[in-house]
């Protein structure tokens, strides 16, 4: 998302050059990464030519991942999820991309004006004319997610293998529907902002000032509804961090890549050092403790059904169910 921004994104996002762009690419295959994900909309298309750009001779050594639904244009149908606009933008991403085929196409949001089986069915033919490998979505609520693998399975059309969800120890709503429904529908997950916008990079401090990144110039995502609650965290991660010689960073994004269901996490450095720091998380090993504190600070309320299921259904539940039922069943037995 930093590659090629400008202006006002720029000073929340920073900007990457395409020499940048290579050295970041360089350092990701190093250490073992394989996929990249980029969107039509970054940086007005930029991104995806960065991207291009960078992985220029070494193809076939990743995945590229890319969004398409947010508007590219002023006209009516230079935006969201119709045949017209999909098919139009994904051969848009594919000429600035520079590659033939996308490996993992996601609808970047929902659009409630286009009828899901005509969405379903232009991605569709993306995957049998060869220029999508699979199909993913992003942003999705859990009935919009359920009622597209439904309508999925009745037309016999390709179906999300993945979902690009928004999830953080300071945003964990994700629990409540979507991880069951990945783990129970077989949908791999991917995490975006899973440093919550750099809020726990450990840069940020109760009572400190802070002149750079994306919180100082006005960034709002996500919205931090109890920012005690958000300091304690980081507190924790800080603490946890210096226990295991490694960043506050590092702790976050491990913990996210330990969570049920989830696949990978898209990180969104602004510099090779920053990535590097990123990238060791793989490398991390929390222990039991380490998780139980953060589960306990990051909890999510239970709200109904889930109490009610909780002191009523624990006999019977799922491992779906357990991702968010678990922990409270096992603290407060009914």
């Amino acid at each position: 998302m930093t590659f090629g921004t400008a202006g006002a994104s720029e000073r929340m996002l920073g900007s990457t050059t395409t020499g940048e762009a290579r050295r970041q690419v360089d350092l990701a295959l190093g250490a073992g990464v394989n996929l990249i994900d980029t969107a039509d909309v970054y940086a007005g298309g930029a991104s995806e030519e960065f991207v291009g750009e960078a992985i220029r001779g070494r193809r076939d050594s990743l995945l590229i991942a890319t969004k398409a639904r947010f508007p590219t244009g002023d006209g009516p149908n230079e935006a969201g999820l119709s045949r017209h606009h999909l098919v139009r933008a994904c051969e848009a991403s594919l000429r600035r991309l520079g590659v033939d085929h996308i490996d993992l196409y996601q609808v970047h949001e929902w659009d409630g004006e286009t009828p899901v089986e005509e969405t379903l069915d232009a991605l569709d033919s993306l995957v049998h004319s060869g220029k999508v490998r699979y199909i993913g979505c992003s942003n999705f609520s859990a009935w919009q997610l359920a009622k597209s693998l439904g309508v999925a399975e009745r037309l016999g059309l390709q179906r999300y293998i993945a979902q690009q969800i928004h999830y953080s120890l300071v945003a964990r709503e994700a629990d409540y529907e979507l991880v069951p429904l990945g783990l129970d529908e077989g949908v791999g997950i991917l995490v975006w902002s899973p440093l919550a916008g750099g809020l726990l990079s450990g840069k940020y401090r109760r009572d400190r000032q802070v002149s750079g990144g994306r919180w100082a110039t006005g960034w709002d995502e996500p919205p931090i509804r109890d920012w005690d609650a958000a300091w304690r965290i980081i507190e924790a991660l800080v603490q946890i961090g210096d226990a295991h010689g490694v960043s506050s960073a590092q702790v976050a994004l491990r913990y996210v890549v330990d969570k049920p269901g989830v696949t990978s996490v898209v990180v969104g450095a602004r510099t090779a050092d920053q990535l590097a720091d990123n990238l060791g998380a793989a490398d991390l090993t929390l222990s039991d403790e380490d998780r139980r504190r953060l589960d306990e600070l990051s909890a999510p309320p239970l709200l109904y059904p889930y109490w009610h299921q909780a002191s009523n259904a624990a006999d019977r539940l799922s491992p779906g169910d357990l991702t968010l039922l678990g922990a409270h069943i096992r603290e407060h037995p009914p």
